[in-house]
């Protein structure tokens, strides 16, 4: 690589090099000689910008979790606005994007990265415990707008919704009738 050459910005060419070798490759291609070979950049590029490998892998979660985080604040706008199934179907094919779905098999498989994640306020697993809060702030809205039963649980319906739209996008199957089908019958259990 020659030196000199201005980058545009460094961190998020790097996260999107990740994000193609975790989908090309999965989780036990992504070293950091993977990730600046496919970024096109030198090996150095990555440690300026990060303290180690597991402090990088840490920051493509977290930039994942602000764009889960980000997408929370439209889903509850979205409350009393739509059908709650094309609703909740959309924003759980949004979630379960391929790049999630690799990326948390990449969590579950790195022990210091789970640590790493847990010590700066990320319980359970990242993406789908913001996943699941963005689902349960949507519900709430619902319910206090009238559509969704005064007693259900916003919480437990929006941990059934990840947990097996989870197991549905993990199989390998994507299709979104599914997920409506999925999406469907917890609704019908919460009226």
């Amino acid at each position: 690589m020659p030196t000199g050459v201005a980058l545009r910005d460094p961190r998020e060419q790097l996260f999107e090099a990740a994000e193609r070798v975790l989908l090309r490759d999965g989780p036990s291609a992504l070293t950091s000689r993977a990730v600046t070979t496919e970024a096109g950049v030198a090996k150095g590029v990555l440690h300026r910008h990060f303290t180690d490998f597991d402090d990088f892998l840490a920051g493509l979660v977290e930039d994942r979790v602000r764009r889960v985080e980000a997408q929370r604040g439209d889903l509850v706008a979205a409350a009393g606005t739509g059908e709650v199934i094309d609703i909740l179907t959309g924003a759980l094919t949004d979630l379960f994007s391929p790049v999630v779905v690799a990326m948390v098999a990449l969590v579950t498989s790195r022990d210091g990265l789970r640590a790493r994640l847990r010590a700066a306020g990320h319980p359970g697993l990242p993406v789908l415990t913001h996943g699941a809060d963005m689902i349960t702030a949507y519900l709430e809205a619902e319910r206090a707008a009238g559509r969704i039963a005064p007693g259900a649980s916003a919480e437990m319906l929006a941990l059934m919704l990840i947990g097996s739209a989870h197991m549905h996008f993990t199989s390998g199957d994507g299709g979104g009738e599914t997920i409506r089908e999925i999406v469907s019958t917890t609704v019908v259990l919460a009226a």
